[in-house]
């Protein structure tokens, strides 16, 4: 266990548990980081399905910002560069991957839930996903494999927030399960997990899975290194704040 995760063994289950519950969980260095070891631990130590899902009111609520006065543009790509490295360990793990997602799921953590093979939301979640507001391509591919391109267009289009049912409408989600529920899906999915060797649930995963990693790492490190970055994310979210405070 760390400040900012909580990791659990279950029955072949490796449960990760997003624990920086004063951001909502938003994706910050260290957060980023400890993800990324535990997704590499868990790709190599026999675990047959990976759970991830967050502390407190949220699942995860975005990249975190909360330090945006004092960053570099170049700090900010470096932190855009380390996110989609995450993105792309998740949705390339060599066993099913399952997202239990509540609150409010933004942004980066709308790409986290969005890269899982399965992805349950409670009712009542929402979703957004703003980043080409400010001018970053972050997890576009994966979002069309998931809801279609012009469904994909629309979302990112527009910068809607959509909500639990709609998202599972759309394939963004595969279940809507109240919280209450969320054991019995864990359940089935571990032993779901456990229908095919180790090394035949890779496969399936290989080839099923189209590998775009290097277009979705050249897509975000060259929209995210136009100068100004950190002046047009200030700009985005104050604008959405304005807006959310004429509502």
């Amino acid at each position: 266990m760390t400040d900012t995760l909580i990791i659990t063994k279950d029955g072949g289950a490796t449960v990760v548990t997003l624990n920086k519950t004063d951001r909502a969980n938003a994706l910050g260095p260290e957060l980023v980081e400890a993800l990324l070891d535990a997704v590499a631990a868990a790709s190599t130590d026999g675990t047959r399905l990976l759970l991830l899902k967050g502390e407190g009111k949220s699942f995860c609520s975005g990249f975190d910002l909360s330090d945006l006065a004092e960053v570099t543009d170049g700090d900010l790509v470096n932190r855009l560069i380390r996110i989609e490295t995450l993105l792309q360990a998740v949705y390339h793990a060599p066993m099913p991957t399952l997202a239990l997602a509540h609150g409010r799921v933004f942004g980066a953590g709308a790409d986290l839930f969005c890269a899982c093979s399965s992805r349950i939301a409670a009712p009542g979640t929402s979703f957004r996903m703003p980043g080409l507001g400010f001018g970053i391509v972050l997890g576009t591919r994966r979002l069309k494999v998931r809801v279609g391109e012009d469904q994909a267009r629309r979302i990112q289009n527009s910068g809607l927030t959509f909500k639990a049912e709609e998202a599972l409408d759309l394939g963004f989600a595969t279940g809507v399960v109240d919280q209450d529920g969320w054991d019995g899906e864990v359940d089935a999915a571990r032993t779901a997990a456990h229908t095919l060797t180790p090394t035949a649930t890779a496969d399936l995963f290989r080839v099923t899975v189209t590998d775009t990693r290097d277009a979705d790492m050249a897509d975000i490190a060259r929209t995210a290194s136009v100068p100004g970055l950190k002046d047009r994310i200030t700009a985005y979210r104050e604008a959405a704040l304005k807006a959310a405070g004429k509502k």
